[in-house]
This record gives structure tokens, sequence and C-alpha cells, in this order.
């Protein structure tokens, strides 16, 4: 068995940390209390504390000191090795070791030198349990010797050239830190360019002009000693050339393309690359198979240099660094393989066993190569050791069985590779003790409520006790859910109450014995202001009084103490203290400042402070009124099992009478931070006697109302539990559904931790069938809201009640509900289903009902699915999505809208429960009658003539029907836009292109086109085009192509009601106006008007007949006035003005061919004489609007 000093830590809750710095414990297991008592008789092998480095430098100039301090009981004594023989330190008169310690001081500064003292030394503290050995200590003075000497020739070179100054420092222990100065001591500025490399020597990636000097100095550092050695100063030239060559980089070291770098895990790894070139290269490094590590690698020397710190085997594999300028880039690759001297990965632990007892040592190590393991014990091979028959060595680890007294020992664990070794000494010590209390006896504890307590237990033996705690003579064990037990065997009470105070026992036991001790516990109420010293304001001169009423625990005697600043009150007469009260008599101003009551007992303190403002004085203030402060000091008496008595103490009322009190509690055991409404009183009461529920952890509050609103709540009262008792109420919302056809799930709403009214609330949960004989079937649940009976019939009415019980009693006799076992599917199909068809979309569905024992459930209503299986139209079958519709309840009939005209249905009926839909009813067939037919698809018109327009269509998407003829109506518009008279016509059924002759040429007309079934006519749909233009009444018009017919048949805009061109047109007009002006003008003047030149030859002019041999038309003027085209200026019969022709017209937002330019932009006509026109009637008009009739209405 280990020895441990405390036990196992059960339970130690955040922020208990502090416990483990008791007196007397035991942080590890390979320590033993340091009580004097203990210590007297109890015995414990060498353990070493202190010892000197493995690798000792000293110097040479001092006494050399090698430590070696090691415990032990008895004290152990020591022994030194030298190179491995036995010191006699006795025959040596410089050597001297420290009394009562192994420490060794040797006197080299009288006489004698360092170096006879080099060696490797190891110490060996020995007592009656074993011997423990320290590290092979290698003692080494420190040296630091000179530069030999040297002549130095001067370096002359080239701009541009690179350059090596060598430092080759003497080689020293231990190694020289390097730095190159100049003569004055300056350090040598470094660079990009200039750089010292790890080995010390100056690099020049290239040489400059101002390199040229004669003191470059490279100085070798030696730390132990203190002292500084300098080599001979080089002397560098460097001479301009005219041209400075640039040149690729190339490595000044290392050496080649690869090179490879060995290094200890733990160490630092360093990697260098220095270049040379023109311009100075750059360094860069990657790792080949992997990345850098990034909290880990440094770059030091301008990047020329990589570290990695805390170097380990992962670091291990191919870095490059490269070394790049405008010429070229190089690459040099470093191996870097991490080495491992041994290093723990369990060291072995001191064991302390009692007789019997079985342990073992584990010595495990890691590194690179992998340590080999050996043993020693007490300081000789083990091999060679006294057998011991308990030990059992195992590679690594040494097994211990039943161990006697005579088994300890001090174990040595050495592992070692080439790179180093790690040694470890753990003992074995064998001891049997009984148990031992080491607290002392009665010690009484005094702790303030609400606060943790401890109690100490510090306790040793072997084997381990097992430490237990009683309160008072007859108690049982303390449970672990109120207390803490702590591994040193402290008990904590984490809140400690009145009902803590007691007599406390602490017991220790082993196979060897017990030992007890007792200690006593005394909770104290904690000091409280009670009355706060309060702000004040008080004129110069004046006196000031500050309150400090304290309410303490009766066995404490506080100490009243008065601060002014956190400091002491001044030395003056005019402050009085007297007892809850502070005066300051004859105020001055530096009299202000905060003033703080402190009250002390032996257990705790509390404070509280105010400020003292000091004011010229000034006329007596208006009193101010608020809300009242909140009462204080609330107490709970006369407490019984269903009322108890509070008193509290009232606040301030700020000049406003206080009308009432307002008393909330609080349920810290089921509600915790919920405060409900309990009772309000009368504002001259300061007690209140309150009704109890049981088993509710109380605590109350109160808060004082006046005619200015409620103040704040006071704080809490003490909490106080009342006693349980059987619930009141039972619960609430029975209800029983089965979630299965074989269940019944019975639920309800559990009571609430208030109403349970006692521990261990319960529900006892009764069932029957409500029209059978059985009985009651009960059972008792924890506290759920649910219980399954499983097994019943399906639907099956049940009678349910539940009722409330604790661990006092039952409730009252509960309600009784009824509810219902698991529904099932219905098994039975709505019958004689049928269809009455209303009209070709509505039909009415009938249907008999479903007898309710083949409903096995809440009947939820019925369900008809219908789709449409196919066209009676096209006779083809199409299966399409079904519709559902539901009726609910229990109707036996139901409207089915939104059917398609013509179409065959098929529909069946299926009951509805709450489990599901049952089976389906007979498919029933029916078909809807022919309904009126949607409008045509599309209408178009194309191949505009001068008398004839050509319709064609696609049929209705929806017939609804056979279709038994189309009927087409049309009317002329005539250019106000009123319609002409009205032609019907009828088209077969089997056409979709028709051709209207004998139009009107030149004329728009609307068309109104629909198509009919026996049912009737269905929607129509609309079009309008426009007639080409009288061929013969046009000069120079070609004949319409293709594209143009389709144009004049598409429908028309008249954007002669559109607003853009109505403003156009006003702005025409207005520059005709002023052309007319200016006309006017120069005919006064004698001059002529170009175009009324033209107005006067052509004042009557005559429709001239087309002539044969040129294709042109002859010169015309029509009742509007139209003046002839210019030849070049024609304009296509489709109102479109071609690209080459003017991009301006105003033809292309017409609608006629009438409005045509002159190659100046004028209009033609603008000037001939106006007609009056008579009004349209009917289709008289067989024109479309033009921009130029437009035009002649406002001239």
């Amino acid at each position: 068995m280990q020895l441990e000093i405390m036990p196992r830590k059960k339970r130690l809750p955040a922020g208990r940390a502090p416990l483990l710095l008791l007196l007397c414990q035991l942080v590890r297991a390979l320590d033993v209390p340091l009580d004097p008592k203990l210590l007297e008789d109890l015995v414990q092998p060498p353990t070493i504390t202190q010892q000197s480095p493995k690798d000792y430098i000293i110097d040479p100039r001092e006494n050399i000191v090698i430590q070696c301090e090691a415990k032990g009981k008895p004290p152990p004594s020591f022994s030194w090795t030298r190179n491995g023989t036995h010191f006699d330190i006795e025959k040596d008169p410089l050597v001297t070791m420290k009394p009562g310690s192994g420490t060794l001081t040797i006197n080299i500064m009288s006489e004698g030198k360092a170096e006879t003292y080099e060696g490797v030394y190891q110490c060996t503290a020995r007592n009656e349990r074993g011997a423990a050995i320290s590290n092979n200590i290698v003692v080494r003075p420190s040296r630091s010797p000179l530069w030999t000497k040297e002549k130095l020739e001067p370096i002359t070179l080239r701009n541009g050239q690179s350059l090596i100054l060598p430092c080759r420092p003497p080689l020293g222990l231990p190694p020289p830190i390097i730095f190159w100065m100049d003569n004055s001591f300056q350090r040598l500025p470094q660079s990009e360019r200039v750089s010292q490399g790890l080995n010390g020597d100056l690099y020049f990636s290239n040489v400059l002009p101002e390199d040229t000097r004669e003191d470059y100095i490279c100085y070798a550092r030696f730390n132990h000693t203190q002292t500084i050695q300098q080599k001979q100063p080089i002397s560098v030239k460097v001479i301009s050339a005219k041209s400075n060559r640039e040149r690729p980089p190339t490595f000044l070291t290392p050496e080649g393309n690869a090179s490879h770098k060995e290094e200890l895990r733990g160490n630092v790894l360093s990697l260098e690359c220095i270049a040379e070139g023109l311009p100075t290269p750059i360094i860069y490094w990657i790792k080949e198979d992997g990345t850098l590590p990034i909290n880990r690698t440094f770059y030091k020397n301008f990047k020329k240099t990589l570290q990695i710190i805390q170097v380990s085997e992962a670091d291990s594999g191919n870095y490059q660094c490269i070394a790049k300028n405008p010429l070229g880039a190089i690459y040099h690759t470093i191996s870097v393989t991490v080495k491992a001297a041994p290093y723990w990965i369990m060291a072995p632990q001191n064991l302390v066993l009692s007789p019997g007892e079985d342990g073992r040592l584990i010595c495990r190590a890691n590194g690179n190569p992998k340590p080999r393991i050996s043993w020693l014990s007490n300081g000789v091979p083990i091999e060679i050791a006294p057998d011991d028959p308990s030990r059992n060595i195992d590679g690594d680890t040494i097994i211990f069985s039943n161990v006697q007294e005579r088994s300890s020992a001090v174990y040595q664990c050495n592992a070692s590779n080439e790179y180093g070794y790690l040694l470890a000494n753990a003992f074995v010590n064998v001891l049997a003790e009984p148990p031992r209390i080491l607290t002392s006896a009665n010690t009484l504890y005094q702790v303030i409520t609400d606060r943790p307590a401890l109690l100490d237990c510090a306790f040793f033996g072997s084997p381990l006790p097992t430490v237990e705690w009683f309160k008072g003579a007859k108690g049982s064990a303390l449970r672990e859910d109120i207390y803490v037990l702590h591994e040193n065997g402290t008990l904590e009470i984490p809140v400690a109450q009145k009902d803590s105070t007691g007599t406390y026992t602490c017991v220790a036991r082993n196979k060897l014995g017990m030992a007890k001790n007792e200690v006593h516990l005394e909770i104290k109420d904690a000091t409280r202001i009670i009355k706060q010293p309060e702000y004040a304001v008080v004129q110069r001169g004046g006196t000031v009084s500050f309150e400090c009423k304290v309410k303490h625990d009766h066995t404490l005697i506080p100490t009243i103490t008065w601060l002014k600043d956190n400091g002491e009150l001044p030395n003056d007469g005019r402050f009085t203290v007297d007892k809850d009260h502070l005066v300051v008599a004859d105020v001055w101003d530096d009299d202000g400042g905060t003033y703080t009551c402190v009250a002390n007992t032996t257990l705790d303190n509390v404070s509280a402070s105010a400020v003292l403002s000091v004011v010229a004085p000034t006329p007596t203030p208006a009193p101010t009124y608020d809300v009242p402060n909140p009462p204080f000091d609330l107490e709970l008496t006369d407490q019984l099992d269903k009322s108890v008595q509070l008193s509290w103490t009232p606040g301030n009322d700020n000049n406003s009478p206080i009308t009432k009190f307002i008393i909330e509690y609080e349920d810290a055991m089921h509600e915790a931070g919920l405060w409900h409404h309990q009772t309000e009183v009368s504002g001259m009461q300061t007690t209140a006697q309150l009704k109890l529920s049981p088993y509710v952890n109380y605590s109350f509050r109160v808060m004082a109302v006046n005619s200015l609103g409620r103040s704040l709540p006071s704080e809490a009262s003490e909490q106080y539990l009342t006693k349980a008792a059987e619930p009141d109420t039972n619960p609430t919302a029975v209800e029983g559904l089965g979630s299965e056809p074989d269940n019944l799930v019975i639920t309800w709403k559990p009571l609430n931790g208030f109403e349970s009214n006692g521990p261990g609330l319960q529900y006892k949960v009764s069932w029957r069938q409500k029209d059978g004989d059985d009985e009651w079937t009960s059972v008792v649940v924890a506290n759920v809201s649910k219980y399954i009976v499983s097994g019943t019939p399906t639907f099956v009415p049940y009678l349910i009640k539940v009722q409330a019980l604790n661990d006092v009693g039952f409730a009252p006799e509960p309600a009784v509900v009824m509810g219902h076992s698991g529904e099932d599917l219905p098994m039975v199909a709505p019958g004689n289903v049928r269809v009455n068809v209303v009209n070709s979309t509505l039909a009415e569905v009938h249907w008999d009902p479903v007898p309710l024992k083949s409903i096995r459930g809440h009947l939820q209503g019925y369900r008809i699915y219908y789709w449409k299986a196919q066209s009676s139209s096209k006779r083809n079958r199409r299966h399409l999505e079904k519709k559902i519709l539901t009726f609910q309840g229990s109707k036996t009939h139901g409207m089915l809208p939104g059917l398609e005209p013509f179409s065959h249905y098929t529909l069946n009926v299926r009951v509805v429960n709450g489990k599901g839909e049952g089976p389906a009813s007979p498919d029933r067939v029916f078909n809807t009658p022919e309904g009126v037919p949607s409008a045509p698809s599309s209408l178009k018109i194309v191949n505009p003539t001068l008398d004839s327009l050509t319709l064609e269509w696609d049929p209705p998407s929806r017939p609804n029907g056979i279709l038994t003829e189309y009927t087409l109506k049309y009317q002329p518009i005539n250019s106000t836009h009123e319609l002409g008279p009205l032609v019907d016509l009828k088209i077969p059924a089997n056409k979709t292109r028709w051709t209207l002759k004998n139009l009107n040429f030149s004329t728009r007309y609307k068309f109104y086109f629909y198509a009919q079934t026996a049912a009737g006519s269905g929607s129509q749909i609309t079009e309008e085009a426009v007639t080409n233009v009288d061929e013969g009444k046009m000069a120079g018009i070609p004949p319409p192509d293709v594209g143009a017919g389709k144009a004049m048949a598409s429908r028309q805009v008249d954007i002669a009601t559109q607003g853009w061109f109505i403003g156009l047109m006003c702005a025409v007009a207005l520059l005709i106006l002023i052309l007319l002006i200016v006309c006017f003008i120069r005919r006064n003047k004698g001059g002529k008007y170009p175009v009324k030149e033209k107005e006067d030859a052509h004042a009557d002019p005559e429709i001239q007949p087309m002539k044969e041999d040129d294709g042109t038309f002859g010169e015309y003027s029509d009742a509007e006035d139209h003046k002839p085209l210019k030849k070049g200026s024609r304009t296509p019969s489709d109102r479109t003005v071609k690209k080459e022709d003017s991009d301006d017209s105003l033809v292309d937002y017409g609608e006629g061919v009438n409005g045509q330019f002159n190659e100046d932009g004028s209009f033609i006509g603008q000037y001939s004489g106006k007609k009056e026109k008579e009004p349209a009637e009917g289709n008289e008009s067989s024109e479309a609007p033009s921009p130029v009739n437009a035009m002649n209405s406002f001239v």
C-alpha cells in the first residue's frame, strides 16, 4: 500500500483550494508530516534535496563549493567518491564538509590550484534505512585563453566583391560570446549585406567603398570569468571600380548544395545560410516535407539564421534555404536529425508501505537512441546488492510483494544513452504505525452563520487510515451530501447554520488501531449595521450627527471605530463619539469627506459610509418628498407549524407617511428567486402574523408604501422550513387517451413543489372500464405526469382518477374523469354512395353512415377522394392527381365544386377517426355535362390587302365539350375612334383560318371572336387590324413587302392620343407660327417664300394618272391638302422610315401615311388652303389618323 497522509477527496467544491494548505497536511505521498511528536520515533530513508549541476564549471579564482543536501530520520551521514574511488576528505586539509550536510568546500584561494580538483564527484547520504546518491558531478574550472599572436595582412579588394573576415577565437570553457567592434569600442553596424555568422566570422555579401577601415576587431567575451579577449585589428581597403558587374548569388556558408545538422531534443536548433552576390541576396527558408512550427520559429541575423526553440523529434527533416536576387536564385538543403538525451516518462516515486503489503517502483524514460534502464539499491548495482525475497525486477519496474521492515531501502534508477543520463532516487519505507491524530483535542471553532465552517483533523498512520466524522455523542457518520470531507481529514460545512452548533468527533482507523479527537463548533450571528450613516449636507458652522446602529451576536463584543477618508478622525474636540453616534460640531470646509463606521468582532467586521458636504449658509430648503426607504432588521418569532410572526423596523418615510406594508415570500426549496404576495398590513404595524403552508422553506421581505409609491424591498429575512403534511389538492387536467389501439395513456398536470406539502411526492393512478363490473386497478408512480396502461381493448371508455400522496399521507379523494383507450383504423367503408350531378362544375355526393362500433374511435368526419379519369371529348385515358374533400362530423352528404365540364370522374368515400382513414367505398363513376368553352387560345390577323384581312386562330385550350361553330363579329373604327356597324359571321368549328373580303382600304377594324358548344358561347378574344392604303392615292410608295403586311395587321396604337405626341405637335405648331410670321414680314418687303410659290402653282391641283412608263405617281392634292412627296423621300407602306432616311421623322409615331417631309425637313402641304371637315359618322371615314392631319388642326 502507498502511504498517504490524507484520504482521497470525496467532494471538493470550487474555491476550496486554500484548505489544502492547512497545518500538518501531506501534499504528496513521499512526505511525512513534520510534526515534532511524530518525528521523534518515525524513521525515514534519506532523500537528496539539493546538489550541484552535472556539468559544474567553476571560477578558478574562488573556492570550490560542491553541494549535497539530504533529509531523513535518523539524519543521514555523507560520503564522497572522486573519479569512481573513495574521496578521503580528512586527508586533504583544503577540503571541509559542512556540519549536518554533505556540501564540500575546497579552499583554493589560500593555496592550491583549481585544476588539481578537476574530476567526477558523487555524494552518498546514508542512514539505517538505506543510501541515496547524487548525480555524477563533473567539476571543471573555466578557461579564457588569449588569442595567439598573428600578423594580419591588409586586405585590398574591388568594389562589389565578397569578403569574409575570420575571427577564430581561442577555445574556452564555456565557449565565448563573439562580437565585432572598432577601436572606439563601438559595435560595427550589420545589415542584410554585412552580418556575423554563428562561427563568429564577419561576412560581406558585397563590399562598398564605405567599408574601408583599419579597425575591424573581433572580441571574445568569457562570461564565467568576466573577461574579454581581443583579436588583432584587420585592415580592409575597397577600391572603387568603374563598373560593378552584377552577379547571381553563391553561398559563403555552408558550402555545397547540401549539409547535415544534428541537434538534441529541447535545445535551440540554429540553421544558417549566408550568401554573396550583387545586388545583395535575400534569404528565404522552407521545410521541404512540412511547415515550420508557428510559435517556435524565429528568424535572426536578417533572416540568415533560422531558429526553432524547444526542438523535438518531429522537427527532423530537410530544411531548404534560398538565396535570391534579380539575377537568379540558389538553394541549399540542410538535413536535420534530432536526437534526444534521456528524459522522464515516469520517474520512480517514494513508497511508504506497511508490513505485508505490495507495491512497485516504475522507471520509464525515453530518448533517441532508446535509453538503457539500470537499477541500483542503496547506491550498489542491483545485480550485486544483497538479495531481497520481496523484490522482483521486471525491466523498468521493481515489483514488491509481502514486504517486511528489512525491505526498506533507497533504489536508484539510471537511464542513459550516448547523449546523457538520468538518475533518480526513490525509497521504499516499510512502516507499521497505528493512526495518530495531530490536531489538538477539544479545539473550539467559532463561525459566523451562513459562512463555511472548517474542522481540522490532521492524521497519520500506516496503513493509510480512513477518517469518519460524527456529531454528538450517539450520532451516525455524517453524510457526504451535506458535508464535504477533504483529503487532509478536514470536515467542511459549506453553509453553517445555528443547528450546526455542537461537538464533532473525528475517528481515524487502520488495521493497527484507531484514534479519535473531539472538536467543538459554535455558530454566531453576523454583525450587522441596521442603521447606517446617511449622506448629509450641513452649513458652515453647523453641527452634524452620523448614526451607526449595530446588531451583533450577544456573545461577541463589537468595537465601533469611525474613520474619515479611510484615516483616523482628526484629533479635535469638535469630534465626539458617543455609543451609536458621531457628532461633528462647528463644521469647517475641511470637515467635508467620507465618514465610515467600522464594527469589528473577533470573527467578522462590517462597515458603512456616508458623505458630508459643507456648504455656505442658505435659507432653509423646502422638505423633499419621496417613496419610503425600505424596512430593515426583519426577525421571525413564534415559529409554529402553520404560522410565524414577522417583525421589522420601518425605514425613513421621506416626509410622506407610510400607509401600508406589503409582505412577500420566497420558497427557496421549490421556487428559489421567485417572490409571491403574502399579505398587506396597515402602515401603523411593524409585526404581522403569517399563515404558512407545510414543507416550504420560507423567506420574507417587506415593502413600505406611501402616497408617492412603493419602497424598494427589504433584505430577505432568515429562512424558516415548515413541517411536512399530506397534500391538500390532487392533480388537475386529468385525461385518458390512447396512443396505440391496445393502450390507455393517462396524463395529468403535476402538483408544483409548493403544493406537494412534503417530501416523496407520488401519484396513485386508478382506472376501470366504464361499462364493466371490474374493480379499480391502481398503481403508485413517482412525481411524473403520465402513466400508460397496456393491453386494453380498442376504444373503450374508462373511468380514471389520480390522487396525490407524499411521505406523510394521501390527498383527499380525487374526482373521476372519463377517457378512452387507443383508437384503431375504421373497419367498414361508407355504403350506398350516390352521386347527383348538379351542373357541369358541381356534383352532390350522398352516402350511408358507418356504424359507430365499426369506426373504433372518435368520428372525425368523412373524406371524399375524386379524380378526373378521362376526357369525354378526346376519349384518351389520363390519370390525374386525386383531390380530397373532408366533411367534419357525422355529415352524410357533401358538394364537390370546381369540376371540369364534359369530364369523366371517379370517387370513393372513407370514414376518418383520430387514428386515420378506414377502407374506401367502391368507386363511383360520373360524367359532367358540356359547358361553355374558354376563349380561343390565340387570334392573329395576317396578309392584309386593300380590301381583305385574313384571320388565324388556335382552338380553345378548354373546349369543355364539342365545339359546334365559331362566331366572328367585327366593325370599323373611324379616326375619332367611333365604332361602325357590327357584322356577325358564323364559321364552322373545323376551321382555324378565315379571310374577310370587300373591306374598306386604310381602315381599322375591331374583331370579336369566340367559340360555341351545345351549352352556349364561350369567352371572346378581341383584336384590331388595318387594311392597306389605296395604292392609287399615293405617289412613289412602293408595294408592301411581307414584313410590312404583318406590321399592318398587328394591333395598332393611336399615338394621336398620346401625351408625348400632343406635346410634340404643340412645339411644331409654335415653330410653324414663327415661320408664318417670318413669311409675312418677307412678303411685305416684296420677297417670295418658296413654299408659297408652290401653293400658287398648285392652287387647285387635279389628280394625275399614274405614268405607266416610269412607274411613278403623278402629283395630286386631296381634300386634306396633301402635297406630293419629293422623289427620294418616299416612305414604305408599313409606316416605318428606313435607316438611310431621316431618323427623326415623325412618321414613326403616326398611324397613317399622310405625314411626309421635304428634304429640308419642312412639312409638305402645311400652307395649303384648309377645308372644313364634316364629322365622321359610322364607317364613313376609312383612313387612320395621321400626324399631318393633326398638324393641320393647329394651323
